[in-house]
């Protein structure tokens, strides 16, 4: 796994009424780096968003309904598992989940059931100065998302 990527594993009280999960606690440490914003976004099915980045902020992530391809790129050149890359499947039918990766660490995915809403905690608000993005059939990093 790429270095300071946390998966965190939800636990899901059910009964015949619904179910209650809690997501992220202060406990989790996000909180550490300050709290920023809370997003929601709705994307569908077969739509790639690919490749994004923050210099500066770390994000939590909550797939709340559908289901994506998570694929992480370690872009810190400081970092020990620089130019690593991270797979994996969150929301529907994989295990209830938030996932965080800290500043410089591209993230993308792929929409494979949807519409998907994911909800995302940053640890500072939107600024322009804060993004990378980076083509998402870029060579560099050798992705390919539709296969």
């Amino acid at each position: 796994m790429i270095h300071g990527v946390i998966i965190k594993e939800l636990v899901t009280h059910a009964d015949e009424r619904g179910f209650f999960r809690e997501i992220i606690r202060v406990t989790d440490g996000f909180f550490k780096e300050g709290f920023g914003q809370l997003s929601h976004s709705l994307v569908y099915p077969g739509v790639i968003k690919a490749w994004h980045a923050h210099k500066f902020q770390g994000q939590w992530n909550y797939v709340a309904v559908g289901s994506l391809k998570v694929v992480l790129y370690d872009f810190r050149p400081d970092s020990p598992t620089f130019r690593e890359k991270a797979e994996f499947f969150a929301g529907d039918s994989q295990p209830a989940q938030v996932y965080y990766f800290p500043a410089g660490v591209l993230h993308g995915y792929k929409c494979i059931n949807g519409p998907m809403h994911i909800i995302y905690v940053t640890s500072g608000t939107y600024v322009q100065v804060d993004e990378i993005r980076i083509s998402q059939d870029t060579p560099d990093i050798g992705y390919n998302w539709l296969g």
